[in-house]
């Protein structure tokens, strides 16, 4: 009963981030107001998220994801800056991020960020109206033992609708050796 209680938690947060609630850590937009709500509003009325206004169904908006994840003593460092070359604004974005190596239980994450699973993290990145950037994603994790090296794929969960025709800058697979330098994606 407990594992399903805690399963039916991660839908339900799940279902927040892709909803909009919270707001990623340095993410565009104001931050004021009901996230959710405005998202809401937004495909009801056609009306703007965040001086944003909402990608139309089969409108095309390039997403990229860059930065760079570290490892050492344990420790999994990710920078990550979520890009949109447009041609068309993104109310909100999801990004996921897949370790291969399990984290420690109980870390908290920055607002916006949640836990999917021990081995996966899905960060909302805000409104990206086309060539604008969300500012940038930092998580400073521990993970469960001290790996050697891992991996982290790095990719787009959810799009406020419309087509990523380029999806080789949203996804990356990404081998981190436990020397603290930083891979670069």
């Amino acid at each position: 009963m407990r594992a399903m209680s805690k399963g039916v938690l991660g839908a339900v947060l799940t279902a927040l981030v892709v909803v909009g609630a919270g707001t990623a850590a340095g993410a565009v937009g104001d931050g004021a107001g009901d996230p959710a709500g405005a998202l809401a509003g937004a495909v009801a009325g056609g009306a703007a998220v965040g001086g944003v206004a909402a990608v139309a169904a089969g409108a095309e908006a390039d997403l990229a994801h860059h930065g760079h994840v570290s490892l050492w003593d344990g420790r999994v460092g990710v920078w990550l800056v979520t890009e949109n070359h447009g041609p068309s604004d993104v109310a909100d974005a999801t990004v996921r991020l897949a370790f291969s190596t399990p984290m420690e239980g109980g870390q908290e994450l920055p607002p916006g960020c949640l836990w999917s699973s021990a081995r996966v993290v899905s960060c909302r990145t805000g409104a990206l109206p086309d060539g604008g950037a969300a500012g940038e994603l930092a998580l400073d994790l521990r993970a469960l033992g001290r790996p050697q090296e891992l991996t982290v794929d790095v990719s787009t969960a959810w799009r406020a609708g419309g087509v990523d025709r380029n999806s080789f800058n949203d996804r990356h697979r990404v081998l981190v050796l436990a020397t603290g330098d930083p891979y670069v994606f």
